[in-house]
């Protein structure tokens, strides 16, 4: 406004950005999950301060549309490492997260005050920080499709399990057999469901967890399941073993890209508060896939079993269709872009120092250089093998323990799986959110918190998993299934939360990686329980009852063990263990 003299208009752009200040402040609960999750409003926001994820970053950044400064000022205002301060012709402006509002701390200089004179006058604006958290619910385009994306990947990878029939029976057929139409044996099969699958999986995990870190997530998520989703149609199509087995190696590989991705935005994605929950509906996958695995029986039937890896693989194409469209931007990979030249100047002196790029092995390294996760991994490995020898051999035991309820047993352990496995998941991280807030209020790490729910949820599985092989009836067996499911499921939402927010998001794919190799690894513990069952049946042990005893001794010392191990993560964490981004401040 060329007619207003400079007071003037110093006077009217100091109440211009009061009254913007007061609307951010009243506004800031609500910028994560309206900012972050509209790409097509083209917003850009300045994400540098890498100790806070991406939820809060939203919040403590402030964003302008491409092309326009934010609130029509002549400049950017954003957050680097330290505070990244707004410099324009009428003063600074710092915007930063306090609790769930937003405190602004507003300097103006007056005419002709240069960068480095103190301004004045400062005024202080600030929103309440007691507001509750955003719900889950405003996350969904997040979480949906990465749910969605899971759901194929566990569905395509353990639908093999049920689409395979040796038993003698004259109404086998080629139709519904796969082994029978592809004509290859048990030992062939043992390949397929283990080595095949887990062998370039566990190596591809680590590789991915890196590449997550480095690479545009979002792009990787949909890849792999596209990829997953074709290895699944080709078993479809083979017509020998060797075409399947090929097919099942690329389907390992494949599988390995999603949960390093998935888990990392969820981290930058979802505010802190909530990740614990959001890790934990997403992980719902494994038990929605599951149970669709395991009602593979009934495509089986009515579309064979070349039919049903088709329509199994149909489902993958659109899932990765759908994320392909309604995921959100990775928000590491848009920072990327903007990377200036001093970080750059950074990276490259910090090369000559060290004669060489940061490798995986140092970033497993680094990983693992806390007691804190230490602790997690040897506990998720303990707990892995516990959950491991039950999928792989539970099955097998309740078909010699009660030979009349086979039928039953597919479609009941597949409610089991599906609602109990849920349900035990996301109130699982339900309650560790709470337990995280109410142990930082007493003073505690949030950490410790978190880890009460798995620590619980193992100890009180073992008796339920006792109590279940113990069952002398079918219904009294499925029972304690059900409730040995509600209680020892809880463990993953909050275990990832702890690992996410221990490592820092620099190396937060590579940690996720390295979980996932983890579990990998846990597939070790039903081979070697496979192998004791064979030597004792071979000396004439009786089937049933052998494996009642292995299943019974194994899972269960895998279940207590893993809680001493986290509550040891816990002490750990209370202890004042520091994140690696911590360390790397301090």
């Amino acid at each position: 406004v060329p007619s207003l003299n400079p007071s003037t208009m110093t006077r009217c752009k100091l109440i211009y950005m009061y009254i913007a200040s007061l609307a951010m402040a009243v506004c800031g609960p609500y910028l994560p999950s309206v900012l972050a999750f509209y790409p097509s409003q083209q917003v850009a926001c300045a994400t540098k301060y890498s100790g806070l994820s991406f939820g809060e970053r939203v919040r403590a950044s402030a964003c302008s549309r491409q092309g326009t400064d934010f609130l029509g000022l002549p400049s950017r205002l954003g957050l680097g490492g330290s505070g990244m301060p707004l410099k324009s012709n009428i003063g600074t402006s710092l915007l930063r997260s306090e609790g769930y509002g937003c405190s602004f701390r507003l300097n103006f200089r007056k005419p002709g005050a240069n960068d480095d004179d103190d301004v004045t006058p400062n005024i202080k604006t600030s929103a309440t920080s007691g507001t509750s958290p955003p719900a889950i619910m405003s996350f969904l385009p997040v979480l949906l499709p990465l749910l969605l994306v899971y759901i194929s990947n566990q569905w395509s990878r353990s639908s093999l399990y049920y689409l395979v029939n040796f038993s003698d029976s004259p109404s086998v057929s080629a139709y519904t057999a796969m082994n029978v139409d592809l004509s290859f044996s048990e030992a062939e099969y043992g390949v397929l469901a283990s080595v095949a699958f887990t062998a370039l999986f566990a190596i591809a995990s680590l590789v991915a967890g890196s590449l997550s870190d480095r690479s545009d997530r979002k792009l990787l998520t949909v890849g792999a399941a596209s990829a997953w989703s074709v290895a699944t149609l080709a078993t479809a199509a083979a017509s020998g073993y060797g075409q399947v087995l090929f097919a099942r190696v690329f389907m390992g590989l494949a599988c390995a890209f999603a949960t390093p991705s998935a888990y990392t935005l969820i981290r930058d994605l979802v505010p802190p508060e909530r990740t614990a929950l959001a890790n934990s509906v997403y992980g719902s996958g494994v038990y929605f896939g599951g149970a669709l695995a395991s009602l593979a029986i009934i495509l089986d039937e009515n579309l064979g079993w070349r039919g049903a890896l088709g329509f199994i693989g149909v489902y993958g194409i659109l899932t990765a269709a759908i994320a392909s469209v309604v995921l959100p931007s990775d928000p590491k990979h848009e920072e990327r872009k903007e990377e200036t030249l001093l970080e750059k100047q950074a990276v490259s002196k910090a090369k000559d120092l060290s004669g060489s790029t940061p490798s995986l092995l140092s970033d497993a390294s680094e990983v693992l250089s806390t007691p804190v996760v230490r602790w997690l991994f040897l506990g998720s490995f303990l707990r892995f093998c516990a959950g491991l020898c039950i999928g792989v051999w539970a099955a097998p035991y309740f078909r010699l323990a009660f030979p009349d309820d086979a039928s039953s047993y597919a479609v009941i352990n597949a409610l089991i799986v599906g609602v109990c496995g849920v349900l035990s998941g996301v109130g699982g991280g339900w309650a560790s959110d709470r337990v995280g807030s109410a142990a930082v209020e007493a003073g505690w790490d949030e950490g410790s918190g978190r880890l009460a729910v798995p620590v619980v949820g193992s100890l009180l599985a073992a008796p339920a998993w006792w109590l279940t092989m113990s069952a002398s009836t079918f219904d009294e067996a499925m029972l304690w299934l059900a409730v040995e499911y509600l209680v020892a499921e809880c463990w993953f939402g909050p275990v990832i939360a702890v690992l996410q927010s221990k490592v820092g998001p620099s190396k937060g794919g590579t940690a996720q990686g390295m979980f996932t190799l983890t579990g990998a690894i846990g597939n070790l513990a039903p081979t070697i329980l496979g192998t004791l069952y064979g030597q004792a049946t071979a000396q004439g042990a009786e089937n049933g009852a052998t494996l009642s005893g292995l299943l019974s001794v194994g899972v269960c010392a895998g279940y207590i063990l893993s809680a001493a191990c986290f509550a040891f993560c816990a002490q750990a964490a209370d202890d004042g263990s520091s994140t690696l981004g911590q360390e790397k401040i301090s």
